[in-house]
């Protein structure tokens, strides 16, 4: 008999890229994707399903009913999430039903299976104030770290795992990171078997772009479809900082995790597109006008908002490491294989990518 691999959010952006990329690799394993199909474009990522024997179950993690239904798993990658920070601020007790109760319903499930299990979480599990006093410079296109900056899980290459955690984050962060003690806990307690990955921004194909999550997508997009962009907070120059990560990158890492799970059990890792991946938006910008062959029109918000970062850079010298993986594909890989994405299925993106029409489509639903 097959091993059954559970994917929860398996109809989002990472959850459906996952399920497609494991089960053309894992022979013995059969998937099953949990999701409650209320995100927008869900219904468009689990189209691809059924060319690849992938089960979709509707079901939400917050409601353990659903979970108890799919009888035993072998193995958890838990995707399912609300990933916006504004989201969280705005909707604090569906954040905490989504990603804190969701994670509690779905280690529950590990529990009575005996499974694996693979967590999720976010770079924004460090504290915000922590991370804006590490010691910058201002440069003609992007605010960057000093070089010689180094203190307790930074340096100039990025953020560890061992970076301290005391501090406030964002409710979005502190679910995450409650989630991430739970895990800890019942790996402890009942022995099984986990791993925790702390990811940056994820990029690619088949991701819904929004202002407050995705923004790489959501930057290629409003070029594609001449929508509006801005440059919101610390000054409105764009020169704040992140890095991204090829969401084809994240799927081998998974695979390299589930082939080695005896070597990466209990491990916590920071995993991100580093360095060489780093971006400001207004670096940004310059790119994807030029893969686009686009230009439109930005505006600037000087005013910054709570739980905004100057600079992220993840280090994954401790996840290189325990798996020898690292990102193989560059910020340009990321735009153009976005961009020829939406090159080959623009009108029927256009409802979910593009401002204009998502209205269009927003009136229609309501009729």
């Amino acid at each position: 008999m097959k091993k059954i691999l559970l994917i929860t959010g398996g109809a989002g952006f990472v959850g459906s890229n996952l399920a497609v990329f494991l089960s053309d690799r894992l022979a013995d394993h059969r998937v099953i994707c949990l999701d409650n199909m209320q995100r927008r474009g869900s219904e468009l990522n689990a189209a691809r399903f059924k060319d690849h024997g992938i089960r979709l179950i509707k079901g939400d993690v917050t409601n353990p009913k659903h979970l108890a239904k799919l009888g035993r798993v072998d193995l958890i990658i838990d995707c399912a999430a609300e990933p916006s920070v504004l989201a969280a601020h705005q909707e604090p007790l569906k954040a905490i039903q989504s990603n804190l109760i969701g994670t509690l319903n779905c280690l529950e499930l590990a529990r009575r299976s005996r499974a694996d299990f693979i967590f999720l979480s976010t770079s924004r599990v460090y504290p915000i104030a922590a991370l804006e006093e590490i010691s910058w410079e201002e440069l003609p296109t992007r605010y960057d770290w000093k070089k010689d900056v180094s203190g307790p899980g930074h340096s100039y290459a990025g953020v560890t795992p061992q970076f301290p955690l005391n501090g406030v984050r964002s409710l979005y962060g502190a679910t995450k990171l409650c989630s991430e003690q739970l895990l800890v806990e019942y790996l402890d307690m009942f022995k099984l078997r986990g791993v925790i990955n702390r990811f940056g921004i994820i990029a690619g194909p088949w991701q819904w772009g929004k202002e407050d999550q995705g923004v790489v997508g959501f930057w290629v997009a409003r070029h594609k479809y001449k929508d509006s962009l801005s440059y919101i907070g610390y000054g409105g120059t764009g020169k704040q900082v992140r890095d991204a990560l090829h969401i084809d990158d994240v799927c081998e890492l998974i695979l390299l995790e589930i082939e080695q799970m005896a070597s990466v059990n209990r491990q916590i890792f920071n995993v991100g597109g580093g360095r060489k991946n780093s971006f400001s938006l207004y670096e940004l910008t310059k790119q994807v006008c030029t893969i686009t062959m686009a230009s439109i029109p930005l505006a600037s918000v000087a005013e910054t908002r709570p739980y905004d970062l100057r600079i992220y850079i993840a280090d994954n010298s401790l996840v290189t490491k325990h798996t020898g993986w690292a990102p193989r594909r560059s910020l340009e890989n990321i735009l153009f294989d976005t961009n020829q994405w939406i090159d080959d299925n623009f009108q029927k993106l256009a409802p979910f990518l593009s401002d204009s029409q998502a209205k269009v489509r927003r009136k229609y639903v309501a009729r």
